[in-house]
Formats: structure tokens, sequence, C-alpha cells
């Protein structure tokens, strides 16, 4: 589905829309109104194959008769939203009844918009075009995502990495974000931060992020431009807002010692602090091709031990450590969530071939911090 709505936003292809009606000769009536150039046509003729339809084939929107034999569009329109999990394609209810609580339950079934007959064709073209625009703007989104986190997994790959990195720091971080009793939106953002915390090492030449041992002084200066590069990477959506200052801020430290903007304190925002957590006992814990890993106690001992130098929140940091004690299962569960944060397409890169890079930084020394 992700490189479908890649291809839709690249090309100028017709919307795919899909009448439903059990009337042909309403059916060819739509078919008249619908630009044969703007518009590609489906039709069928109940519910039961307009739900098969939709399984088999990816729409633009639904044009969808209220009153139909057999199922009603109301039940068809819950079905779509239920069980083909479709929460963002357009259903259009085309209805004769003018009574409120019919259009009330059309809504309460998931139905985006009503048209009643009869009507004008203008006034349908109208209310279709908004809807499909509405939808290739999302698909539009949702693809310029898709392809940031597919990004991101490709540089944790060409660091050498498997990508699951990215998958673990999304959970750990929700974890800490959910102890600390944060809302739906933040811990969204720390899901997200999990993936693209390292995207802007796209930016960062072969040269320095691979290379074996020590990095210099004026090396140095560039790698730590990856947190910057990100965050003005994905700072053009909206839907990153919260997520750009992890990006940004996850390499400060609590006495102002860390980069890029020398932050202390509390002026650290709390989203990158508990990402911070999370992305440094992940790399303490795991084998990397520079080094073996440690055991859990020793990496918190490596947090406490940061923490009493002034780099770590001291209260985030005993939390964390409370957590790991308490609940050694909670990092090791699964997320349950509805977007895969680019595993597919970067699974489908992978498998091209195209990831199979020469890992210089198998012999690095370095930890990046």
């Amino acid at each position: 589905m992700v490189h479908q709505s890649i291809q839709s936003r690249l090309n100028s292809d017709p919307f795919h829309v899909l009448i439903v009606d059990d009337d042909p000769v309403h059916c060819s009536l739509v078919r008249n109104i619908l630009d044969a150039a703007k518009y590609r046509v489906s039709q069928a003729s109940s519910g039961w194959v307009a739900l098969g339809l939709l399984r088999a084939q990816s729409f633009d929107a639904v044009l969808l008769d209220q009153r139909m034999p057999g199922i009603s569009g109301e039940e068809v329109c819950r079905r779509i939203r239920g069980e083909l999990g479709l929460s963002m394609l357009p259903i259009l209810m085309l209805t004769a009844n003018d009574a409120a609580d019919s259009l009330t339950l059309s809504f309460a079934a998931g139905a985006s918009d009503f048209v009643r007959k009869p009507y004008q064709p203008s006034e349908l073209l109208a209310r279709l075009d908004v809807a499909l625009s509405h939808k290739r703007l999302t698909d539009q989104l949702d693809s310029a995502e898709s392809m940031l986190f597919a990004l991101a997994r490709m540089v944790e790959a060409k660091d050498g990495n498997t990508g699951d990195h990215c998958s673990r720091l999304s959970r750990s971080g929700v974890v800490l974000g959910q102890a600390l009793g944060l809302g739906a939106d933040e811990l969204m953002a720390l899901r997200r931060g999990g993936v693209l915390h390292d995207i802007g090492k796209l930016g960062i030449p072969d040269s320095i992020l691979l290379k074996p041992g020590q990095l210099t002084d004026a090396e140095w200066v560039i790698m730590r431009q990856h947190v910057t590069i990100g965050a003005r990477l994905v700072e053009g959506l909206k839907s990153m807002r919260l997520t750009v200052p992890i990006i940004r801020h996850h390499h400060e430290r609590w006495d102002g010692s860390g980069y890029p903007d020398g932050l202390r304190g509390e002026e650290i925002p709390l989203l990158a602090r508990i990402f911070q957590m999370a992305d440094i006992y992940d790399a303490l814990v795991h084998a990397r091709p520079y080094k073996a890993a440690l055991g859990w106690q020793q990496a918190l001992a490596v947090l406490e031990d940061e923490a009493a130098r002034g780099w770590r929140d001291p209260d985030l940091t005993a939390l964390f450590v409370r957590i790991v004690k308490t609940r050694p299962d909670a990092l090791a569960a699964s997320l349950a969530c509805d977007d895969d944060l680019g595993v597919s397409l970067f699974s489908q890169i992978r498998s091209t071939g195209a990831l199979d890079w020469d890992h210089r930084a198998a012999q690095s020394t370095r930890r990046d911090t």
C-alpha cells in the first residue's frame, strides 16, 4: 500500500471512484456526470460486491447508495471503516431521505458526506472534488512520512545496524512516556523520534560517518551537525511538530555541555530527555560491530554515573532505572500500532540489494555521543 500511495502522488492518475448502487439506471447517470478524463469509475451492484472490490483494489472515493437490498449503505460503511480499516477513504452517501435522523445514522456509520437525491450534477461534482482533494493531500502526507521513516532506517542500516534499533527506541521511549502519564500526541512523537532521530546523518559524508576509529575535532564539528540537519529535514511537516525537538536536542546534556544549543536542565525539551534515556540504554545493552553488549545492570550503572556527572536528568534517570529493575519485560513488549513507521518500504528497498554497503564502521571504536 505504501508504494501505491507514493506512485499515486508522483503520477497524475485519474481518481478511482467506486459507485455502489443496485439501480443500473442511476449508475449510468453518475457515470455520465463524471468526466472520463478525470475519473476512473468502477461499479458495484450491491454492498457485498463493493466490499469485495475494496478488498482487492485501491479507490480514491466511494459513492454509496444509502438504501440497497441485502445490506444497507450504513452497514457497508461500517464494514469499510471497521473490517477493511479504510478510515481515510472518502465515502459520500447518496440518499433520497431528508430525515435528520437518517443522516445522523449515516455519519455515525462513518460517511464523510452526503448528497441528497435528486441532485444537480454540479453539486455531486463539487462535493466529490472536495473529498478527493482532501484524500490526495492525505496520501501525499502519508507518502512523505513513509519516505522519511524508510530513509531513517536506511541510515541505521548504513551505520552497521539492522534497523531494529529504531523500533526498539520507539518502544522504549513510549514505555517511559507512559510512566510519566503523557498523552497520545506525545507518545506518537516518541515513536516517530525513535525512527527519525538520526535521519540528519544523510547529510554527513561517508568519510566521517563510516570512518574507522576516532574522529578528529574538525570531523566532530561536522558529525554534530546531523541533529540540526535532521530537524530541518522534517520540520516542514506539521505532524512532526513534537518530534522535531527530539531530533534536534537528543544530544543535549543536563549540565549544558551537550549540543547543538548547549541547553541546560529543563531547557531541554522533556521528550528529548525521555528519548535520550532510551537511546543510551539501547546502545549499551545491544552489541554493535565495534562493541560487545553490556548486561542491564552494567548499563544502568553507566546511566546513573552519567546522571551523577550532571549529564542526564536525575529524576528521569531514576524513573528509567526503576522501570528496568521492576518491570524487566516492559521494554521488550510489542507496541500495538496501525502504522509501521517505514518498515514496509524499508524492507522493499532492502530486498533489492540496494543496502549492501561496505560497512567500514565495523572497525570503529567510537560511540556517537
